[in-house]
């Protein structure tokens, strides 16, 4: 059992143990820390994250350029389907947008679709300051990225529609969210790790 799921399960880290620790490792070890923790982990570390604030720089450092693609290498909750990937971007200046480009990047997308989003600020919601937005779709989006698609379409309908992740602040790479749908709270939670 690792650090975080066993001090996780004796209720004995607070938030600022397991961010220093986080902060220690380097990032394919704080990679696959993150990807270790399970339900119960996740569902206690939402809860001890309470309070704590993002802000958009910490999902696309002010460093990366407009465009330039951001991995988040997460694992969820769900039976199935555990590891996945979040990619983010900064619009260009000047473009009409309300925060952050994202999708989603796994082995479901070739038939859930992609899960494009608009990450933006809440404005202090308590659910998180930050919150991952699929009912607003991008105006744009990387080169490379799969072509933008409206999640109320086809399958994911059925996955990204009337869907909110709420986030909150782990360490300074990584963070939890919390699946809202139709604003009604989900059991179902994710850890992101970015990738620098």
């Amino acid at each position: 059992m690792g650090f975080l799921t066993e001090g996780l399960k004796s209720h004995t880290l607070t938030i600022e143990d397991i961010s220093n620790h986080l902060d220690s490792l380097d990032h394919s070890t704080r990679i696959e820390e993150v990807r270790s923790l399970g339900p119960s982990a996740q569902k206690s570390l939402w809860t001890l994250t309470a309070g704590t604030q993002l802000t958009l720089e910490d999902f696309v450092p002010t460093s990366v350029a407009d465009l330039e693609p951001v991995i988040h290498y997460g694992r969820n909750t769900l039976p199935v389907f555990k590891m996945f990937e979040k990619r983010f971007c900064r619009a260009p200046e000047g473009t009409d947008t309300q925060g952050l480009w994202g999708y989603n990047e796994g082995s479901t997308r070739s038939f859930v679709g992609p899960g494009y989003f608009v990450c933006r600020s809440t404005g202090g919601d308590e659910r998180g300051s930050i919150v991952i937005d699929y009912t607003l779709i991008p105006a744009g989006k990387s080169s490379d990225w799969p072509n933008i698609t409206p999640n109320e379409r086809g399958v994911s309908r059925f996955v990204y529609a009337g869907m909110e992740d709420f986030m909150r602040r782990v360490s300074q790479h990584v963070t939890i969210g919390r699946a809202y749908r139709y604003g009604k709270a989900s059991n179902n939670y994710f850890m992101l790790c970015r990738e620098r």
